[in-house]
């Protein structure tokens, strides 16, 4: 049996201005006009987070997840781990935590 969600439809008719300005400040945060008038409605504001400049902080964390992989391959192949393998890992991800705190610190979250 199908389940249907309990929905209350209702029509809001806005001058051809005031959609203008519903659709403009849509895209300056890349949502749906739809999506948008229904946060706004809810929560009285919506939050956008800048994301631009994420692909250099995924690429150094993959890099540095090739060479936790790198090690623990090893430590498979030979069943056992260096103490030295140890402490890379331990200077990877404390390389990790930093390049991440970095980027978080950098975000900038704008109420439309």
């Amino acid at each position: 049996m199908r389940k249907f969600k309990e929905v209350k439809r209702k029509e809001i008719i806005y001058s051809l201005s005031e959609w203008k300005q519903i659709e403009k400040a849509a895209a300056k945060v890349s949502m749906q006009t739809s999506e948008y008038i229904r946060r706004m409605s809810l929560n009285g504001e919506v939050t956008y987070l800048n994301m631009e400049g994420v692909t250099p902080v995924i690429n150094a964390m993959r890099i540095m997840g090739n060479n936790i992989n790198q090690v623990a391959k090893k430590a498979n192949e030979i069943n056992s781990i260096y103490a030295d393998d140890v402490e890379k890992i331990k200077k990877i991800q404390e390389e990790l935590c930093h390049i991440l705190n970095l980027y978080v610190s950098t975000l900038t979250s704008k109420a439309a």
